[in-house]
């Protein structure tokens, strides 16, 4: 009896002693490196400020959201359930994007002010958008055993083409991986050991052979931390890439987690979705926005019915992301064919001189002193401060008291405008035929760098 005991407790103990050796492998930055190591690590994110994200596949086909569109799927709501099961799965059949330029998406992007893209590599429905390696169905299955962009009739590796436009673009690269797996016969059944090994396989797959890779931007978990191997996965992925970030959601979801594991979960940066972030000077935050929202709060894909916002909008929020202290990450939602529908276009056309023009208030600065407001919001680079106004009350914005003395204050989008400071606060003064329709920049020059962040307006 005692025998069958120590038996049974073995996998316990097994797990145990696995999880405290993960916990003390130094290769996991998110486990051990200084505040100080990450501010270096992060640099280049922190300075990117916008980047591109891409929802893309045979689902595009259907114009229903990707994934979500599936009926009988096992986990979510009943939101976008319009495509059965069956036929969703089959799409990819019928996937033939013959106009897809990934030199021209990425150009557009570059040229639009994007420092970074992130594509999807595989979604919630399991298709993967490059010619993986690991088997999904068995042979004998309906569908095809990879369940892969080789296995349509484009056949190309779309993640290659995008992997190589970005670098002649000079773009830093990033893959969007979904964790959760509503097609994989195995996903979250018994241990989940199957699924584990394959999902692991495949981010290997996508690190090693694409690589450099500088972004990871993974898609909620479901299940019980028992279930996942996820430092495993942390380890696995920083030994071949030990600069990666990573976002939020690797080991989000799960239940379960050990205290000496949460910051894997936490890991790099924050993602509010469809939604600008709040002001957040202490940790990064990236803010991913629907570029064409359908009304049914959609739109990530393809769907005919979106509408895009306008360049007014997009550049507003631009400014919210970078004045928070964050950065935007816009997406892009292609159509069947591997075009980009023309109302996108024509936004990042016309992001391209603006973010050429006021650069500097952009790329490389950090949020503050000033909060964000309806107003609108500031951001700095050591002496000096950008203001990114929205809205003026009449000719006047009025703001909290600065510690710093302003010297200079000149108007980047044109006109002129007066300043009065005192102890109390800071005035200035523009007449309504000054104010940008857009956004008014205003540069300011102060005596010194800046000390601190203010509590608000």
């Amino acid at each position: 009896m005692k025998r069958n005991i120590v038996i049974g407790l073995l996998p316990v103990i097994l797990t145990v002693v696995q999880s405290a050796a993960w916990a003390t492998d130094t290769t996991i930055p998110q486990l051990w490196e200084t505040p100080e190591q990450r501010e270096e690590r992060m640099q280049w994110f922190r300075d990117a400020k916008f980047g591109m994200f891409v929802h893309w596949g045979p689902a595009s086909i259907s114009g229903e959201e990707i994934s979500w569109g599936m009926a009988d799927r096992i986990e979510g709501g009943h939101n976008h359930m319009k495509v059965p099961r069956k036929a969703y799965m089959n799409l990819y059949k019928q996937f033939n994007p013959v106009k897809f330029d990934a030199d021209e998406w990425l150009r557009l992007a570059g040229e639009a002010g994007m420092k970074y893209i992130v594509f999807i590599t595989k979604h919630h429905d399991g298709f993967s958008m490059w010619p993986t390696k690991q088997v999904r169905f068995p042979e004998g299955d309906e569908f095809a055993p990879h369940y892969s962009i080789a296995d349509t009739p484009y056949k190309k590796d779309i993640c290659r083409m995008i992997q190589q436009a970005a670098k002649k673009h000079g773009l830093k690269l990033g893959w969007y991986y979904s964790t959760r797996d509503w097609t994989h016969p195995d996903y979250l059944q018994g241990d989940n050991k199957i699924y584990n090994d394959y999902y692991e396989s495949q981010v290997r797959e996508l690190l090693t052979e694409y690589g450099p890779v500088d972004v990871l931007w993974f898609d909620h978990c479901f299940g019980n931390w028992d279930q996942y191997t996820i430092a495993r996965l942390f380890s696995t992925m920083y030994r071949i890439t030990p600069g990666l970030i990573v976002n939020n959601r690797a080991a989000r979801g799960l239940k379960g987690v050990p205290p000496e594991f949460r910051a894997l979960v936490a890991a790099d940066f924050d993602t509010p979705e469809n939604r600008m972030g709040t002001f957040q000077y202490g940790r990064a935050w990236e803010s991913c926005m629907i570029l064409s929202p359908h009304p049914d709060h959609g739109g990530w894909s393809y769907r005919p019915d979106g509408k895009t916002r306008s360049l007014k909008e997009t550049i507003q929020l631009l400014c919210s992301a970078v004045c928070g202290d964050g950065n935007m990450l816009l997406n892009i939602a292609p159509m069947p064919t591997g075009e980009i529908r023309p109302e996108e276009v024509a936004i990042l056309k016309g992001l391209a001189p603006w973010t050429k023009k006021y650069s500097q208030a952009i790329y490389g600065t950090r949020g503050g002193p000033w909060v964000n407001g309806p107003w609108g919001g500031s951001t700095h680079r050591e002496n000096i401060v950008y203001l990114h106004v929205f809205q003026w009350n009449d000719t006047h914005l009025t703001l909290r008291p600065l510690k710093e003395k302003i010297l200079k204050a000149e108007v980047l989008t044109g006109g002129e405008v007066a300043f009065e400071q005192t102890g109390g606060e800071v005035t200035f003064t523009m007449a309504r035929s000054h104010q940008n329709p857009i956004v008014t920049l205003i540069k300011l020059t102060l005596d010194q760098p800046v000390s601190e962040i203010q509590s608000g307006q």
